[in-house]
């Protein structure tokens, strides 16, 4: 084979007339990856080629346009019966998704998802086992391992900088209008239980898969949940009932005695640095990570306070923290595992983020709102062993 061989790859994109659809997998990804001459592999060269599917003929139309006339169809099992076309990807609704990755397997497809992969851990773990029977590649997008700000708290844990980790803190959010009097930020599904809404699910996942990664296998979890606002105004300016969590306060115990917690709500006003960050402290050192950058506090340069309620504080506590260089550059996120994905595909490199990890997430979300029903702590089984 030559070297200069082009590997084309026929991707099948649903649900890219949604928010995350369209900016990160398609404009920030397959259109950047297209744009870049494509991901060189140790054969050649990876060029994705993409069909749009959506319900929405107008919406999908436009998109297609916007993109340099890039081929679409609102008919989703016309797209799988073609041999052009060897990977699926779905980024619609929760409620959707598990159906329809189910008929991609059937048809021979690899696949590349969101999460949550699936609405039960039963229905995630049929998937994975169905695409292990199909001899098909899978993966889940697990997008913030790959944010600059997680990827500097891995460089710190693998230089020993913490020491020993004895804790990890998240705050995650912000606050979302309710789209009476200011257009609300997110879509009105997300409020709706009914169909996959509520931050435990959408959130958990994503803790899951963080805390596995960079901290150490979560083994139990206590959960609890709310619905701190209970009515909202929709796309068309109707009000509805949000049925769906808007707020998430977790605990996890990891295999390893770090203790962690997270707090996740779309009703919190941000004073924070960033809409999500993680303080990782641990014997020699601690540090504070954002989306893109973090600041470290060793040891030797952390202070002594004393309680004195009764006079400020003489200490600035924002001082005594150092930001990390930028010591490399870093791409998108989704860009980053689209590339991994595909060089998976083609070239066989490792990709542990499968639908098997997708269902450990999905685990976790079942496990945390069973822990909100019970008032209780709740263990988390290991997946590792599942049949296939």
């Amino acid at each position: 084979m030559s070297s200069q061989d082009v590997h084309t790859l026929g991707i099948v994109m649903n649900g890219v007339t949604g928010r995350m659809g369209l900016n990160q997998h398609l404009r920030r990804s397959i259109q950047a990856i297209i744009s870049q001459g494509g991901i060189n592999c140790p054969s050649g060269t990876i060029m994705p080629k993409p069909i749009l599917v959506g319900r929405n003929a107008a919406k999908v139309e436009a998109i297609s346009n916007e993109c340099g006339g890039l081929p679409w169809t609102t008919d989703l099992d016309a797209a799988l019966s073609d041999p052009a076309y060897s990977i699926y990807f779905d980024a619609q609704t929760t409620d959707r998704r598990a159906a329809c990755v189910g008929k991609a397997i059937l048809a021979g497809k690899h696949i590349f998802c969101e999460k949550p992969v699936a609405d039960t851990l039963s229905a995630a773990l049929d998937l994975y086992r169905h695409a292990e029977g199909a001899g098909v590649k899978h993966g889940v997008v697990q997008d913030k391992l790959w944010l600059p700000g997680m990827l500097k708290l891995k460089i710190l844990r693998d230089s020993g900088f913490f020491g020993t980790i004895l804790s990890v803190r998240g705050e995650f959010g912000y606050w979302v209008f309710e789209g009476d009097r200011i257009p609300a930020q997110r879509p009105s599904w997300n409020y709706r239980k009914e169909q996959g809404g509520g931050i435990i699910f959408d959130m958990l996942c994503h803790w899951r898969y963080l805390l596995d990664d960079l901290f150490g296998n979560v083994k139990a979890v206590s959960c609890i949940g709310a619905t701190h606002i209970p009515q909202r105004w929709d796309e068309w300016g109707k009000p509805y009932s949000a049925t769906a969590d808007d707020s998430a306060y977790a605990t996890f115990q990891l295999e390893n005695g770090i203790i962690a917690h997270f707090n996740s709500s779309w009703c919190v006003r941000v004073r924070r640095d960033d809409l999500l960050t993680i303080q990782v402290d641990g014997t020699q050192g601690s540090a504070v990570a954002g989306l893109r950058h973090c600041w470290i506090q060793p040891y030797g340069a952390t202070p002594r306070p004393v309680w004195n309620p009764d006079i400020d504080n003489p200490l600035d506590f924002y001082q005594g923290w150092q930001k990390m260089p930028e010591q490399m550059p870093f791409e998108n996120a989704f860009k980053r595992q689209w590339e991994l994905f595909l060089l998976h595909v083609i070239a066989n490199e490792p990709f542990p983020w499968t639908l098997l990890a997708g269902a450990k997430g999905v685990q976790l979300a079942e496990k945390g709102i069973e822990s909100w029903q019970k008032r209780a702590w709740v263990a988390i089984d290991p997946l590792d062993g599942v049949s296939r």
